[in-house]
């Protein structure tokens, strides 16, 4: 993905628009709960930041999914921010040769990318907007090669659904999710530049904050009886890991 924001505004950007993202996207009984956010520290990349949050999911999926799980549904997503990278639980980035050559390279581009229309809003639209305090934008045919500067952030996702059957539909239809929540997630960092650009990290440290606050409250936690929404001490399924440190295997991603 490409973006015309050097290193450290992408940075603010980014988990300005995760944020802000989250609360949009959610709503009662679905959504994103933010069950932790605290400073960690790796003996490699520093201090960073340790998030872990409840993605909560049952509404929002195909019929051919939904019948193969329980009626509540979420995934926890744990991740230990060391910017410029990222480690998460799930995957890992050390790709060994035969993966380099079967992995598929796929170019994100966030203003000339067909969006689901669910995402779309004429506002975010990067060929439209125009950013009053930067002057950026509108996106124009082939800015990529003639806009500098350009940040590019590199992810990697890997899928694995091991059921017989099921594992090619299951797994293409987790790669094209995720795909299109990073390509609408990096259109409202463009546009939403007026609103983050000037922020310093304890700006949007306290800018996170409220948007949590606000984002657990809108999901709730009555989604079954046994849950309660009180982010500052949430209730933890016995089926939920609770470790605190990155995994071994992990999967990093840089931003250059």
């Amino acid at each position: 993905m490409t973006n015309i924001v050097i290193c450290f505004q992408y940075r603010i950007g980014q988990l300005y628009m995760i944020a802000k993202h989250s609360l949009e996207q959610s709503e009662k009984g679905e959504g994103v709960e933010v069950v932790k956010n605290e400073p960690c520290e790796d003996p490699k990349h520093g201090k960073g930041q340790l998030t872990e949050k409840r993605i909560y999911l049952s509404s929002r999926l195909p019929t051919w999914v939904a019948s193969l799980i329980p009626n509540i549904f979420y995934i926890t997503e744990k991740a230990w921010n060391y910017y410029p990278y990222t480690i998460t639980e799930y995957t890992c980035l050390d790709l060994d040769p035969e993966e380099l050559v079967e992995r598929e390279v796929d170019f994100i581009d966030i203003a000339f990318d067909e969006i689901p229309a669910k995402y779309y809003k004429e506002e975010e639209d990067p060929q439209k907007f125009k950013s009053k305090k930067t002057g950026r934008g509108p996106l124009t045919e082939n800015w990529r090669d003639n806009t500098k500067p350009v940040m590019c952030s590199y992810k990697i996702v890997r899928v694995k659904f091991e059921v017989w059957g099921l594992q090619t539909k299951v797994e293409s239809f987790t790669q094209k999710a995720v795909r299109d929540i990073l390509l609408a997630g990096h259109r409202q960092a463009f546009a939403w530049v007026d609103e983050w650009h000037g922020m310093t990290m304890d700006d949007l440290r306290k800018y996170e904050r409220q948007m949590q606050e606000e984002t657990n409250k809108k999901v709730g936690m009555d989604v079954t009886s046994g849950y309660t929404s009180d982010a500052s001490n949430p209730t933890t399924p016995q089926n939920t890991p609770t470790e605190s440190n990155p995994p071994s295997i992990v999967e990093t991603e840089k931003s250059q």
